[in-house]
C-alpha cells in the first residue's frame, strides 16, 4: 500500500505526463507518458517533490531529445549549464547527461571523477532503457529495459554550478577519459580472466628456480583472485631485458588490456626511475609480487590500484619478464577468513611455527586473532619477517595503554606502511593530523592516506600509508620516532603527572595525581 508521500509522487508524475503528452498524435503522447514514468520511477519521493512539474518535465524532455540519436559502441554525453533561450530550460546547477551502453561501474566512476575535480554529485538519475534504433542510431522505440539483452544507461547528474569555461572543459575531458576506461575494462574483462588461466597453466617453467609448494600456492591464489575476489581493471606483459648496461622492463607490444591498453609499446618508466638496488629485485627468483600501484583507480571506487605481478621464467629458470594485473580487491576478499586464503594461510602457519605456539594454545589463538584483525592489504603485501615482527609486537603489547609504532617499507620503496597503536581516549582528529605531519616529515612523504579502527579495546589502531617520491631515501630512528609519536598523542595531564613523580616522593605524587 502506497504511503502519502508516494501517492504525492505519483500525482506529480501524472502531472508531468500530462505536460509531456501534449503533442500531436495519441501514439506519441502515450510513448512520452511511458518514458516519463520509467525515467522518474526510482527517484526518492521526498527529493522528487522538491521541484515543480515544469522543471521535471523540462529535464526529461531535454534528455529524451539528446538521446534520440545514439550509436552503440561509444558514449554520448555533454556537460552544460542549461539556459532557457538555448536549451528550453534552466537550472542553478551544472548538468551532465550521458547515454551509454549499459555496463558496470558507470555511475560510481563518473562520481569519482567529479569528486577528484573538487565537486560532488548533488542529484543522480540512472534509468535503463531498451532502445530499438535504425542504422543511423535514430531511436525508433524506447521502453523500460525489463531484462532486455541490450540495454542503454541514461544518466542525468547535477553538480554545483561551474561558471568557469576552463573548469567545465576540464570536467568534460576527465569524464571522457573515465568513460573510455570503463568501456576498456568491461570489454577486456573476458580476456583478462582468460589470461589468469593461461598464466596458471604456464607457471611450470618457474620450477627450476621456485619451490613446487610455492608454485602451487601462487596458482591457488590466482584462482582465488579470479573467483570474485579481485576486480581486474588492467593487464600488461613485460620483457626483462638489458639495454645500455641496465635492466629495463619493456612492454610486450600490444599486450595491454583494460586501463593498461596504452601505451602499446615502450618501457616501464616507473621501473626505469627506481634506484639500482630496487631494480635488481626484478632478477630475484620470487614468483609473486603484491603491492599498491602508484596511480589511483579511475574505475569503480577511489583508492590506489592493487598490483599483482607474476614473474616469467624461461626453461632454465631465469627471470625474463612479468605478467602484471592491476585492479581492486573485492569486498569478499576482505571478508574471507585469512585461514582460507591462499598465501595468507601459509604465512600464518609459518608465523605460528616461528613463535613456537601451538595453534590451539592460548597464545596461539591470540596470535591468530591478531593476524586476522590486521588490514588485509597489509597481510598480502608483507613478508614473513615484517609480519612476524608486527604480530608478535602486538601480542606483547596486549591491552596496555601505551603507544607503539610498526613500520614496513614497500619492496619498491614508494611507500611506508605504518601501524600505530595508541590509547583509545587519546585519539581525535587533532591527534590524527599530528600523526600525519610527523610521519610525512620522517619519511619524506608527498602524500598520505589513513584508516582507523576503533573497537571495545583500550587501544585505537591507525593505519597510515606514507607515499614517497621516486628515489626518496629516509631511514629515521624508529624508536625515536615512536617516542615522538607517544609524546604528541599524550594528554597534557600525563606530562604534569610525570613531572610530579620526578619532583616529589612517591606517596605525595600519588596523592596529588589522585586529587
Amino acid at each position: 500500500m502506497s504511503t502519502g508521500i508516494e501517492q504525492d509522487k505519483l500525482a506529480l508524475i501524472a502531472e508531468i505526463q500530462e505536460m509531456a503528452g501534449k503533442s500531436p498524435g495519441a501514439a506519441e503522447g502515450e510513448r512520452l507518458r511511458r518514458f516519463v514514468a520509467h525515467y522518474y520511477a526510482e527517484v526518492d519521493p521526498e527529493e522528487f517533490l522538491s521541484r515543480s512539474a515544469d522543471a521535471w518535465c523540462a529535464i526529461a524532455l531535454a534528455q529524451l531529445q539528446f538521446g534520440r540519436e545514439f550509436r552503440s559502441g561509444a558514449p554520448k554525453f555533454r556537460v552544460f549549464n542549461p539556459q532557457a533561450a538555448k536549451d528550453g530550460w534552466q537550472a542553478a546547477t551544472t548538468v551532465i547527461e550521458c547515454i551509454n551502453d549499459d555496463m558496470p561501474f558507470l555511475v560510481d566512476s563518473l562520481s569519482m571523477e567529479i569528486n577528484r575535480q573538487g565537486g560532488t554529485a548533488q542529484f543522480v538519475l540512472h534509468p535503463l532503457f531498451a532502445a530499438e534504433r535504425d542504422g543511423q542510431g535514430q531511436c525508433l522505440q524506447l521502453d523500460a529495459a525489463q531484462g532486455a539483452a541490450a540495454q542503454e544507461s541514461w544518466i542525468h547528474m547535477e553538480v554545483a554550478r561551474i561558471s568557469d569555461p576552463a573548469a567545465l572543459q576540464a570536467l568534460e575531458q576527465g569524464l571522457a577519459r573515465v568513460l573510455d576506461d570503463v568501456r576498456a575494462v568491461v570489454n577486456d574483462w573476458p580476456q583478462m580472466s582468460a589470461k589468469v588461466r593461461e598464466i596458471i597453466a604456464a607457471m611450470g617453467t618457474a620450477a627450476r628456480a621456485v619451490a613446487l609448494e610455492e608454485i602451487d600456492e601462487v596458482r591457488d591464489f590466482l584462482a582465488w583472485l579470479a573467483d570474485n575476489h579481485f576486480t581486474f581493471l588492467g593487464y600488461r606483459e613485460y620483457a626483462l631485458v638489458e639495454e645500455q648496461g641496465a635492466d629495463v622492463l619493456r612492454i610486450v607490444d600490444d599486450s595491454g588490456l583494460g586501463v593498461l591498453r596504452l601505451p602499446r609499446q615502450g618501457v616501464s618508466a616507473g621501473f626505469r626511475d627506481l634506484p639500482p638496488q630496487i631494480r635488481a629485485l626484478a632478477r630475484k627468483p620470487q614468483l609473486l609480487l603484491l603491492t599498491k600501484a602508484t596511480t589511483r583507480s579511475s574505475v569503480h571506487r577511489p583508492g590506489y590500484l592493487d598490483y599483482v605481478g607474476i614473474k616469467r621464467f624461461d626453461a632454465e629458470g631465469v627471470v625474463i619478464g612479468e605478467y602484471r594485473f592491476v585492479g581492486l580487491y573485492t569486498s569478499s576478499a576482505y571478508h574471507d577468513s585469512p585461514q582460507q586464503v591462499p598465501l595468507l594461510r601459509q604465512k600464518l602457519a609459518r608465523i605460528l611455527a616461528r613463535a613456537g605456539f601451538p595453534k590451539h594454545s592460548h597464545a596461539g589463538k591470540s596470535l591468530v586473532s591478531i593476524f586476522e584483525s590486521l588490514p588485509r592489504d597489509e597481510l598480502l603485501a608483507s613478508g614473513d619477517e615484517d609480519l612476524s615482527t608486527t604480530v608478535l609486537g602486538i601480542l606483547r603489547l596486549g591491552e596496555r595503554a601505551r603507544t607503539r609504532l610498526f613500520v614496513r617499507r614497500d619492496d619498491y620503496a614508494h611507500l611506508y606502511s605504518c601501524l600505530i597503536f595508541l590509547p583509545r581516549e587519546s585519539y581525535n582528529t587533532q591527534t590524527r593530523v599530528k600523526l600525519q605531519d610527523i610521519l610525512k616529515r620522517a619519511f619524506k612523504g608527498n602524500s598520505l592516506e589513513f584508516n582507523l579502527q576503533l573497537t571495545d579495546s583500550l587501544l585505537a589502531r591507525v593505519h597510515m600509508l606514507v607515499r614517497t617520491p621516486p628515489g626518496a631515501q629516509a631511514e629515521p630512528d624508529l624508536k625515536a620516532l615512536e617516542d615522538e609519536i607517544a609524546a604528541a598523542v599524550r594528554p597534557w595531564e600525563e606530562g604534569v603527572f610525570e613531572r610530579l613523580g620526578k619532583r616529589l616522593d612517591p606517596d605525595a605524587a600519588s596523592e596529588l595525581v589522585r586529587q
